[in-house]
């Protein structure tokens, strides 16, 4: 992605998202930073000096759009990073509907609604839109139902997303990591009971590094998919 580009990121505060806006930052980049709240947007103002923030909560994506009414939309937008996620595991005959709703919420619709009210910006600089899904949206395991539904879904949204918008000129890539060391994996790990070690994860910078490659990309190529698995 050649030039200064701006760039709306979900999930910068931390583990992927961090390390992708530390990229983008770093070589004076543009980035629109979301956040949940006005709390968390001044610790992400605060924490990338310069970004501009956008608040929205991603775990209520009916009133995003009413969020989003009041406040200004960046005007170009030249890649839209859906970085953020939540996971809750559990057995299918445990898993309440507001766990499922959740998961679904902010992994699934939120991406949907948010992708849907920067279209026109991501048509006028032709674009990319990043979904960062996970060997979940690939594979159901036991215990990870609602999750994987909500990242399989995430693959539909993206595959169809690629085929409505591809005449516009944008570009569409879905980015699959395994287990990566990060606040979401430590969670996990402490549902699963098991001991958590982060050095047998993929590092947030290596998954980091996969994606930039993707934005900058040359216009003659698109990555559609993209899997990346723990090296060791």
């Amino acid at each position: 992605m050649a030039g200064m580009a701006t760039h709306v990121i979900t999930g910068a505060g931390s583990g992927i998202g961090a390390a992708v806006a530390r990229r983008l930052h770093a070589r004076g980049d543009e980035l629109v930073l979301h956040a949940r709240d006005a709390g968390r947007a001044k610790e992400l103002a605060a924490q990338f000096p310069g970004a501009s923030t956008l608040v929205g909560d991603l775990s209520d994506p009916d009133k995003l759009s009413w969020a989003f009414g009041h406040q200004s939309l960046p005007s170009r937008v030249d890649s839209l990073l859906h970085i953020a996620g939540v996971v809750d595991l559990g057995p299918v005959g445990e898993l309440t509907p507001k766990s499922w709703r959740h998961q679904l919420n902010v992994n699934l619709i939120a991406p949907a609604e948010l992708t849907r009210h920067l279209l026109p910006q991501l048509r006028l600089a032709q674009g990319h839109v990043v979904f960062v899904n996970s060997g979940a949206g690939l594979n159901a395991h036991a215990d990870w139902s609602a999750y994987a539904a909500s990242k399989h879904g995430l693959k539909a949204l993206a595959d169809s997303l690629r085929q409505e918008e591809h005449g516009n000129g944008v570009r569409v890539t879905s980015v699959y990591p395994g287990r990566t060391a990060s606040a979401m994996q430590l969670k996990v790990h402490q549902q699963e009971g098991k001991e958590y070690d982060p050095s047998r994860f993929i590092d947030p910078e290596s998954v980091a590094t996969t994606i930039v490659m993707a934005l900058d990309l040359p216009r003659d190529a698109e990555v559609n998919d993209l899997t990346v698995r723990p090296g060791r």
